[in-house]
């Protein structure tokens, strides 16, 4: 199979795994985003896949999120099998760091990334929030790693914009292949996402009616 086909594969079951979702989607199960989602903001994976700028944030970020794990993926056995510097070093630094909670490990794609606590109400404050939780599990702060030799920092450097080259590619490509799969997935919008986003307009409108 060659690299094409494999990313064109591993698109077409992250968008099939994304229409099993999308019809349990509802506007009321996820709240409004407070900051911008910097994923989905002038991302080329909607614009590929033909997602407007009026779909709801979540759903969108389901798709991204989802588009973003095959990059990662394809970006690590890259770096695995032809950068070895790169590879030990970010091996070294997650086996040095390693420990603590970590409350955005194993979530769903269509949660991938987001804000973990909503947003506080006035004159109700939380217990404990999942960020300070995270903060207070973490370890004490490790001894410094040993510093890299001169020759080794340049091929580091060298890998890393190897592995941004191969990044923007491996984008490049999964825009490709998610290009073919835009009529089902505004089908599906059309279908399961714009209707309830109507019901909700026309409740609110009902709302701001007059008495008569």
């Amino acid at each position: 199979m060659s690299a094409g086909d494999a990313v064109a594969g591993r698109v077409n079951a992250a968008v099939d795994a994304w229409l099993r979702w999308l019809p349990t989607w509802q506007p009321g199960t996820h709240r409004g985003r407070a900051r911008m989602c910097r994923r989905c903001t002038g991302s080329p994976v909607l614009a590929a896949a033909g997602i407007e700028a009026d779909v709801p944030h979540q759903v969108a970020h389901a798709l991204t999120s989802r588009m973003q794990r095959i990059i990662d993926r394809a970006v690590e056995d890259y770096i695995e099998r032809e950068l070895p510097v790169l590879h030990a070093e970010l091996t070294g630094e997650q086996l040095w760091n390693h420990g603590g909670f970590e409350p955005g490990a194993g979530l769903d794609p269509e949660y991938d990334g987001l804000d973990l606590d909503p947003e506080a109400e006035d004159g109700q404050p939380f217990l404990f929030t999942m960020v300070e939780l995270a903060e207070q599990s973490r370890p004490e702060p490790p001894l410094p790693r040993p510093p890299l030799r001169p020759e080794e920092k340049r091929q580091l450097l060298s890998e890393i914009e190897l592995s941004d080259h191969f990044a923007d590619d491996a984008g490049r490509r999964i825009c490709f292949a998610l290009a073919e799969h835009r009529p089902r997935i505004r089908a599906a919008v059309q279908r399961f996402v714009e209707p309830q986003i109507q019901a909700l307009l026309d409740e609110l409108t009902r709302g701001l009616e007059p008495p008569r």
